[in-house]
């Protein structure tokens, strides 16, 4: 099942397909709320598709790993922002592959954006990325909720359940909103061992 999952992903990449740009509300609650730190500080984006986020990041100071499962989205993200000399693109699925490449002194900031609601082994996956944290770094979750989703697309959105399973057990917790997505920035890290069952997802992207 994941390497259909990820054929498909590869092939949405290569039609040219894409997800919803980073609109200017988030923009600027990422530059308010997660600046870099004095001295300058070290982004991982888990999922970065073609690379929007990950660039914009990099504008703001960061010095970023981007990092996506298929080829065809890392092709597109190298090609549409060669420029961007802060940004360090790895082709990983951060759920299943040996993370050695990933920077073993940690990340000031860590960001999932559109992408949380695909992953198979929610819990494991964002604790893990909760040790990467730096003291006092962030872990921004930016997703869609079901409130604002059409039915048929649930699959791509939280609801609220899911987003308090989500937050529990960080030490810090605030919600914000950027045009009808959540916009969830936890710090801590999360020690928290939880134990509810998740709704499995329809499918995959790391």
């Amino acid at each position: 099942m994941g390497y259909i999952v990820r054929d498909q992903w590869q092939q949405h990449y290569a039609d040219g397909k894409g997800f919803r740009q980073l609109g200017e509300r988030e923009r600027a609650l990422l530059a308010e709320h997660t600046p870099v730190p004095d001295g300058g500080g070290r982004a991982l984006e888990v999922g970065c598709g073609a690379g929007g986020l990950a660039v914009y990041l990099a504008s703001l100071g960061y010095a970023v790993d981007a990092v996506d499962f298929t080829d065809s989205a890392l092709a597109r993200a190298r090609d549409e922002h060669a420029d961007s000399v802060e940004v360090r693109w790895i082709c990983l699925d951060i759920e299943r592959d040996d993370s050695a490449e990933l920077d073993e002194d940690g990340y000031d900031l860590i960001t999932m954006r559109l992408m949380y609601p695909f992953l198979r082994d929610r819990s494991r996956v964002l604790h893990a990325l909760g040790e990467r944290l730096r003291p006092g770094g962030a872990l921004v979750v930016i997703t869609p909720t079901t409130e604002h989703t059409p039915e048929e697309r649930r699959h791509i959105a939280l609801d609220e359940n899911e987003i308090r399973l989500l937050t529990a057990g960080w030490k810090q917790v605030e919600r914000l909103d950027a045009d009808n997505l959540a916009v969830l920035v936890l710090r801590g890290p999360c020690h928290a061992r939880t134990t509810a069952v998740e709704k499995r997802p329809t499918t995959g992207h790391a």
